[in-house]
């Protein structure tokens, strides 16, 4: 056990080692005519090469499992009986060479996850109730605990902030290094840094349970994973390599050519067909950690590859969910007391809609009434004074309480309504003061997005939406959608997502992960467009941690890529073993011009899936003018 550690830690030397004897050999033979010195250096180097194959290939049987190496151990072994010690050296060099390479692209493929894990923080300096600071590990943070982080510093939890502001630099949670500026009552995730500002942080979550450490255990759990193509080839290797024992042995009975009968057990190894499509996966999935993309492994990357239907939820995918008054219009003698009056209404609801017209309101540099009669909510229409004096809602509490609706309020109220808007009227005494328009800002990403993904290969994007008509139609007018299905319960979105499945289509659906979570459970593949939370990162496929349709369209192109670079790579390693064994039978192939072929096979697939590191970006499409909308 000990011996096979030590083998193990030092192969690389060991690979080093064989290379220098054989060189020494080939300068002796050819250059110094000293044979004495060869052929010892030959032998040499073939034993220290054989050491780690054949303890490699022991293990394998061990586990019942008849591997590569017990091809190259027997074929090795071969070489050196007949007194080919050449070719057993270098049979043994190029192999232990191959998997050095090996290693190293996959170390070099993992480095996001390295680096993530590297940057991972292990201190944290709490605040107690007595304002003391003491830095303790991360590790013995509980929730609730008060955690502040000074500028330049990392951020070591979840949490929100409860005082201070600045900018944070999250490249290592959504891929983004712009700094984004966060405030009082802002999340923000363990892993991150302070550019500037010193910042008192409530934690939520610490450790493992961090957006951040499961963005690393997932990306670490994707890469392991087997796509189907890897799947395929882990099975057809466990036929393919007792078939080549048993070709070998049938060319020795029926020629009674032992070389012959090795040197087919030497090329017959599927080297590259093995490595081929795991690290083609590796890479892949590496290359969308290091952009904010995790794809739940090599299934999640073939399916998504595949998808022709792309359906979208409106509020917080196409649009950024965040409210906003695009008018107010005033029928009154007062605006700036009736804006005043409605500000202290909404600021007593915690409703998206009034949140924004308080902020607005607040932007206008108008404060709210600070003597305010006792509210009721009515369940559906809004929120009424007790005396029925004051009135904020919609037209059902206006009817409600026989407010009239002029005909320039009813124009105000339809031209908001055509531009997809929702509107809040407020009355007071029945007498109608105000309609105010708030609609949710449509991503300013998602045209360019959407034109990427089409050119990508999506061939339908549809729309599911519980929003009124109007507001979804607006929505889609300004972008590449083909369909739009508004006024739709959750269930009614899955029985959309069934039907398209049902038609042949793959389908991949794009929500929060929240609210959409038994659609995205039931398309063919799940995507996850949000700041990293819990449930996005548990519900979906893929999750887009930096939420963008730029990332989007990454994702989508190097799925594509990875599973055609796959792709490649079998095709490859199969058409050089067939050529191998071609070239051996007529005579034109030997064992050490084969295994240097076979080995630059490897060598080819390896290089062809570092190409999947590279990959920057889709081809942008101009970005779509806002106030311009699309004519049909």
């Amino acid at each position: 056990m000990k011996f096979n550690i030590w083998v193990q830690k030092h192969q690389n030397q060991m690979t080093a080692a064989i290379a220098i004897l054989i060189v020494i050999s080939l300068i002796s033979d050819y250059l110094l005519k000293l044979p004495m010195v060869a052929t010892p250096a030959m032998i040499i180097a073939s034993i220290i090469g054989a050491i780690p194959v054949f303890l490699h290939a022991w293990t394998a049987l061990m586990n019942k499992v008849i591997s590569i190496e017990l091809l190259v151990t027997i074929a090795v072994i071969g070489a050196f009986v007949i007194g080919e010690y050449e070719e057993s050296a270098v049979v043994t060099f190029l192999f232990l060479f191959g998997s050095y390479l090996e290693q190293r692209t996959l170390q070099k493929t993992r480095s996001s996850v390295k680096n993530l894990t590297q940057m991972a923080p292990t201190t944290a300096e709490v605040v107690d109730e007595d304002g003391n600071i003491e830095t303790i590990d991360v590790d013995d943070v509980d929730e609730g605990d008060h955690v502040i982080v000074k500028p330049g510093g990392q951020i070591p939890v979840d949490g929100k902030i409860i005082e201070g502001k600045g900018y944070m630099n999250e490249a290592s949670i959504t891929g983004e290094s712009t700094p984004v500026e966060k405030t009082i009552g802002d999340k923000v995730f363990a892993g991150s840094l302070t550019d500037n500002g010193t910042i008192t942080i409530e934690t939520t979550s610490v450790g493992e349970d961090t957006t951040f450490g499961k963005i690393i255990e997932l990306v670490e759990e994707a890469q392991d994973s087997a796509s189907p193509a890897a799947r395929f080839i882990d099975k057809f290797a466990t036929y393919y390599t007792p078939a080549v024992l048993v070709i070998g042995i049938l060319v020795w009975i029926f020629t009674q050519n032992f070389p012959l009968a090795i040197t087919v057990l030497v090329l017959g190894c599927p080297g590259a067909l093995v490595i081929g499509a795991p690290v083609s996966n590796v890479a892949g999935i590496g290359n969308g950690a290091k952009n904010g993309i995790l794809m739940k492994g090599g299934n999640a990357v073939n399916t998504f590859s595949k998808v022709d239907t792309l359906v979208l939820d409106k509020t917080g995918t196409l649009t950024t969910g965040q409210m906003s008054v695009t008018e107010l219009s005033h029928f009154g003698n007062d605006k700036a007391s009736d804006m005043a009056l409605l500000s202290a209404v909404e600021g007593t609801s915690d409703h998206p809609l009034g949140r924004a017209i308080v902020k607005y309101i607040e932007s206008e540099n108008v404060t709210a009434t600070k003597d305010l009669p006792e509210l009721d909510t009515v369940k559906g229409q809004g929120l009424q004074s007790a005396n029925g004096n004051i009135l904020v809602g919609n037209e059902r509490l206006m009817k409600a309480n026989n407010v009239k609706i002029s005909n320039e309020a009813r124009k105000a109220m339809n031209d908001r309504v055509n531009q997809g808007d929702s509107i809040v009227l407020m009355a007071a005494d029945k007498e109608l003061k105000l309609v105010v328009g708030v609609n949710d800002q449509l991503r300013p990403d998602a045209f360019e997005g959407l034109t990427a993904l089409k050119k990508a290969g999506i061939k339908r994007v549809v729309m599911l939406t519980g929003d009124n008509k109007a507001a979804a139609q607006h929505v889609a007018d300004r972008l590449p959608v083909d369909e739009v299905h508004a006024e739709l319960l959750p269930e009614q979105k899955v029985d959309f997502v069934k039907k398209f499945t049902d038609e042949g289509h793959h389908v991949a659906f794009v929500g929060d992960g929240i609210n959409d979570s038994p659609s995205l459970a039931t398309a063919d593949i799940g995507i996850g467009m949000g700041t990293g939370t819990d449930v996005a990162i548990e519900t979906a496929d893929v999750v887009l941690v930096k939420s963008s349709f730029d990332a989007l369209a990454h994702a989508y192109v190097l799925a594509k890529k990875t599973v055609a670079n796959t792709q490649e790579n079998i095709i490859i390693a199969v058409g050089t073993v067939a050529l191998l064994l071609l070239g051996l039978l007529v005579g034109i192939i030997h064992m050490a011009s084969g295994m240097f072929v076979h080995e630059f096979s490897i060598l080819i697939v390896i290089f062809n899936a570092m190409r999947l590191l590279r990959i920057k970006s889709f081809n942008k499409s101009p970005k779509l003018d806002l106030n311009q909308v699309k004519t049909a």
